[in-house]
């Protein structure tokens, strides 16, 4: 799985959850809803083929999406 599979909102979501914020956290930090900040965790989920907030923030430092 590359990076490039990620849409920019889901990158975007993805340093969010790195940061340690939650679904609504982000949701008022780039002015979309939780449900829809969830729908896109899913996806990114499904995508990197790994499996909750952790297996995606090993992910982004693995591959160097963010810095540990």
């Amino acid at each position: 799985m590359e990076s490039h599979l990620l849409t920019t909102r889901e990158k975007e979501i993805v340093y969010c959850l790195a940061e340690g914020l939650t679904s609504k956290e982000i949701a008022s930090k780039i002015g979309i809803s939780a449900k829809t900040v969830e729908f896109h965790r899913h996806n990114i989920m499904k995508k990197l083929e790994v499996r909750g907030v952790a297996g995606i923030v090993r992910y982004a430092i693995r591959f160097r999406l963010i810095e540990p």
